[in-house]
């Protein structure tokens, strides 16, 4: 029963990109990161220093962009470096005049965010009880940093109860 339940967990993909620019580059935009929205490629673009406070002299500004579901899904299968090039493209309509990266990092994420979890799990599965095995993860509740935190509680409480 249980191994129906986890080959039932389903995971939406999606593609990465990391730009990284020269230490003189200043972005013309103000905000650190944003969700686009009707755009059938990229969902989310992140000025990755200033999101996490981390702007320094001497670094360079660097960018993160997250395609769509849709997008991930269609090109899954395809090698990165092809589409890479399509993500690039999106991106310079997005934001166009973006100066040249220095360089250039794309990765598939094909396992991105579950999209159907364990059904009526409350965040963890106790696979053995001696020893204790339990998995959690956002798998055994839902996909967001509430789901993870609720889930690695419930792992905790089975943990403490078995000592």
């Amino acid at each position: 029963h249980q191994k129906q339940q986890l080959e039932g967990v389903e995971y939406s993909s999606r593609f990465a990109v990391a730009l990284f620019f020269p230490p003189d580059v200043v972005f013309t935009f103000l905000w650190a990161a944003r969700y686009v929205t009707g755009d059938p490629c990229v969902c989310y673009i992140a000025a990755d220093a200033r999101k996490r406070n981390a702007d320094g002299p001497g670094r360079g500004p660097s960018l993160v962009v997250h395609t769509s579901v849709p997008f991930g899904l269609k090109h899954l299968e395809r090698d990165k470096d092809d589409v890479q090039p399509i993500i690039l493209q999106e991106l310079n309509k997005l934001l166009p005049g973006l100066p040249q990266p220095t360089s250039i990092k794309c990765q598939k994420w094909r396992y991105s965010q579950v999209l159907t979890s364990v059904p009526d799990c409350p965040g963890h599965m106790t696979i053995l009880h001696q020893p204790p095995l339990v998995c959690a993860g956002d798998s055994f509740i839902h996909s967001n940093f509430d789901g993870c935190v609720e889930s690695a509680l419930s792992v905790l409480s089975v943990l403490k109860a078995s000592l």
